[in-house]
């Protein structure tokens, strides 16, 4: 539900500027208004007949963008307050209040007056929609521009800075007496949490079907300390979210799934039922009624701490001290390294990864980095953290082994919320007796990087293939990975020339970093190979592209791209050993055997060899195999892979 506010505050930054609209206290400015604010004191517009330029801004307390802006707007403030340009905020929520402001104003530092608008009536006579939209209004009562501030953030999109200053543009063309170039734009963010006064038109109520449909499908994320930007356990904050929250379903941002119902079967699903969405569409049209406070459900407990089968043998947080969070903008994925001290191998059942801050923590994946040349299967994934996504145990006598001398590095994903936040993330481990463990858990990859996605191209496609299956294994989990420009992800097993579909995506989003857990384990018995296809689209159709007159290849920043699958596979601990002490006992087994080899070597070598010398060195592989995957086939730790060495791995593999 990839990039949400919490309770709705609209301030209204009043730039004076626009057409009457406001049924007014002033006969000759229909737009006039008298506010009390979050000091105590009354904020009056317009001051004077023949006043300068007055910004008027619609924010919400707990809208997400509403708090990105609201630093933004008081620096435009002191820019050109010296202009006598005067700004003003309006809340305009229901669901936010007095109190809700005051907190909001202390927290991003906003000097300029913040007004309590209850009835919303203020925002009803300005048109307003959305916080934040901004009103730039003339002294004469004129609107010059109303509508975003600028380009750089939208739901679930925030670009590393702004390419479009409209509120800045206007603002400076008004006070050079020069047209406003750009007179109106489309406000995205939260709706207003306006209540209409009118009689219940619907059976649903919320004691009865929205706070039983909330429960299973929202408030995991959205309540007090979580990642959801607003809450939605109680009444009153619910009525004010209500035309948001049926956006952000009927958009499918909410909750936040992917994988079409069409194919597959997952354990951690978080589809929302026709049946509900439909029901909270009738409630909110039918006037969100409240109904017989007898027929609320128990609060749903939560588990805030660990949530494994028993507490944790060990834990180990991210590194010594929090890592500070920027109020604003993009934060590249950030890595830290952690050395638990394994003197021997440990066997791991089950893991679980606890954000320090859940209001900027994204999503976490810790990994395994083996120490240089030991016999190591796989990318070595541990365990992840995704809002909303609950942590389980590995199935009994199922563990995922970790030699002695790694380390474990968390790789970490933030999303700023308007303020400087600290977070120190950890990592959970419980631990299994070797002599229990008869099923091995490791994490295959299948990637493809020759790939160069054209200027404009809106559904480029590459495709990649996993044909390294262990005869023995089963697939556990699923894990496609693209950049901004992924769009759509679908996975298919061949079995003698005949394909099904695993997984599909139809609409990737990078925001949201899934996993995707199968119900039932598939076995690998007969699967000759996993082939995917990813599609991009490098169009300026694409809201989070960065620009669409590039042409893009495989890198690991986010406006490079990269076409990733990760398998969780699981394999019998008899049938590993039996593949690494016996050759196969035919020929046509072994001819099978030595081809799986000779094709891996060659697409190793083939993909990662860019200087054509017959070695690889750690420079020519992507970030992610670096930190990752080059330690398990550099043998004597040198950072070049041989073809004897690549070809040994092959061999432990196959």
């Amino acid at each position: 539900m990839v990039l949400g506010g919490r309770c709705l505050w609209i301030f209204a930054c009043l730039v004076v500027m626009g057409p009457p609209r406001l049924v007014a206290e002033d006969a000759e400015n229909r737009l006039a208004f008298r506010l009390p604010t979050s000091s105590g004191e009354t904020v009056v517009y317009p001051v004077e007949v023949d006043e300068g330029l007055t910004v008027v801004c619609f924010l919400g307390a707990e809208c997400p963008l509403a708090r990105l802006y609201g630093p933004r707007l008081q620096s435009l403030a002191d820019q050109f307050a010296s202009q006598g340009v005067r700004f003003i905020g309006v809340n305009s929520n229901h669901q936010d209040s007095m109190e809700d402001v005051r907190a909001y104003v202390e927290q991003h530092e906003i000097r300029f007056p913040i007004a309590k608008d209850y009835d919303h009536g203020v925002a009803d006579r300005f048109d307003a929609r959305r916080t934040p939209e901004v009103f730039l209004i003339d002294g004469d009562g004129a609107v010059r521009y109303r509508g975003l501030i600028d380009d750089q953030y939208r739901p679930g999109i925030s670009r590393p800075d702004s390419a479009k200053q409209y509120l800045r543009d206007a603002i400076e063309q008004s006070l050079a007496g020069e047209p406003v170039a750009v007179g109106e734009t489309d406000a995205v963010g939260c709706v207003i949490g306006r209540v209409r006064e009118s009689e219940a038109t619907c059976e649903e109520t919320y004691c009865r079907e929205v706070s039983r449909i909330l429960q299973a499908h929202c408030i995991e994320c959205h309540r007090d300390g979580e990642i959801g930007p607003f809450s939605l356990t109680d009444y009153d904050e619910v009525v004010g979210w209500g035309e948001t929250m049926i956006e952000t379903i009927d958009d499918g941002r909410m909750p936040p799934w992917h994988a079409s119902p069409e194919h597959g079967d997952f354990a951690n699903a978080r589809l929302m039922p026709k049946s509900d969405k439909q029901a909270l569409r009738n409630w909110v049209a039918g006037g969100m009624p409240f109904g017989d406070v007898a027929d609320l459900p128990e609060p749903r407990e939560f588990v805030d701490e660990w949530q494994l089968a028993r507490e944790p043998d060990a834990v180990y947080e991210m590194r010594d001290r929090p890592f500070r969070v920027p109020a604003q903008g993009v934060v590249e994925y950030q890595y830290f390294v952690v050395d638990p001290g394994f003197e021997e191998d440990v066997w791991v059942r089950g893991a679980q990864v606890i954000p320090g801050n859940r209001a900027v923590v994204h999503h976490a994946i810790v990994f395994v980095r083996p120490p240089d040349g030991s016999k190591f299967r796989g990318m070595g994934w541990v365990a992840a953290y995704v809002p909303g996504q609950r942590s389980t145990m590995l199935p009994e006598h199922y563990a995922r082994r970790i030699p002695a001398g790694s380390l474990l590095v968390f790789q970490m994903h933030y999303t700023p919320t308007g303020t400087e936040q600290d977070d120190l993330t950890r990592v959970g481990l419980v631990f299994e007796d070797e002599e229990d463990v008869t099923h091995q858990v490791f994490t295959l990859v299948a990637l493809d990087q020759e790939f160069e996605i054209p200027p404009h191209a809106d559904d480029y496609a590459v495709n990649g293939r996993l044909s390294r299956i262990p005869d023995q294994g089963s697939l556990l989990a699923i894990a496609p990975h693209m950049h901004v420009r992924g769009r759509s992800f679908e996975l298919r097993a061949r079995y003698d020339g005949a394909e099904t579909t695993l997984l599909e995506v139809p609409h990737y989003d990078f925001n949201w970093q899934h996993v995707y857990e199968l119900t039932e384990p598939l076995p690998l018995d007969d699967v000759d190979d996993l082939e995917f296809t990813v599609r991009f689209d490098n169009s300026a159709h694409n809201p989070f592209n960065p620009d669409p007159s590039q042409y893009v290849t495989w890198g690991d920043q986010t406006w490079e791209e990269m076409a990733i699958a990760f398998f969780e596979i699981a394999e019998p601990r008899s049938a590993s050993n039996e593949k690494r002490e016996e050759e196969p006992a035919d020929a046509a087994a072994r001819a099978r055997r030595q081809e799986k080899i000779d094709d891996f070597v060659e697409q190793f070598f083939r993909r990662f060899d860019a200087d054509e010398d017959g070695v690889v060195v750690e420079d020519e592989v992507p970030l992610t195999v670096q930190r990752f995957g080059f330690r398990q086939y550099d043998d004597d730790g040198d950072g070049r892979v041989t073809d004897n060495e690549i070809r040994k791995a092959a061999e432990r593999e196959f």
